[in-house]
């Protein structure tokens, strides 16, 4: 069924990336942007309902339609209530699906994909803003890429290659970018978590640097 839709979204010129895990579906969700997620809930590994509540646990705003067998009201009440903002029942005609996915593309604009979240951390990425709590934090260009990736990776640890290659584009470097990325890392931990008690930005030692909230 994923290489049909596939194939059907295509030809719509949908520009389409497809997951056929949980696992591999949640990554995708929270470390691209997509304008829209068609999420089927029977999915190897992690649910999709278990993936949904976790996208949406972590600030991920991307409108979902959801795919699913069951059409009892409970079971439509817990989609919307994990996250979902449609949902479509199988067997289901292409022609709807495209018509639902119309619906919500128009609902939700380009503007739905704006805000990630860690705690109290929030980044706007239209304003191109940064807030702790109440309070703004003043970033240069370079720090706030640097955020947006760790924000979309947060739990996940990066290694200094993955930032130079994501964040500065560098892949064929003949000196590494590692003494750059640590003062830029030192820098933005100190604008994030020095006025703080819950500390976010964290190195692992001979690793990289991982963003998350520490359990208390």
């Amino acid at each position: 069924m994923a290489r049909a839709l596939q194939e059907g979204l295509e030809a719509e010129l949908y520009d389409v990336a497809v997951a056929h895990t949980g696992e591999e579906g949640f990554f995708l969700a929270n470390s691209e942007v997509f304008d829209l997620v068609v999420l089927d809930l029977m999915l190897p590994g992690r649910d999709g309902l278990e993936v949904l509540g976790a996208l949406r646990k972590r600030g991920v705003a991307t409108s979902v339609l959801i795919l699913t067998t069951k059409d009892a009201v409970e079971d439509r009440v817990l989609g919307l209530d994990t996250g979902a903002d449609e949902h479509l029942v199988k067997p289901f005609a292409f022609s709807e699906l495209l018509a639902r996915i119309r619906a919500l593309l128009r609902r939700g604009g380009v503007d739905h994909l704006i805000r990630l979240r860690c705690a109290d951390l929030e980044i706007d990425l239209v304003a191109r803003s940064v807030t702790r709590g109440a309070q703004p934090l003043d970033l240069t260009a370079r720090e706030f890429e640097l955020l947006e990736y760790l924000l979309r990776n947060q739990g996940r640890v990066l290694s200094r290659e993955m930032i130079a290659r994501e964040v500065w584009k560098e892949t064929a470097r003949h000196t590494p970018l590692d003494n750059v990325i640590d003062v830029h890392i030192a820098r933005l931990r100190r604008k994030v978590d020095d006025r703080f008690e819950k500390k976010l930005v964290h190195t692992v030692r001979g690793v990289g640097f991982v963003l998350r909230e520490e359990a208390s």
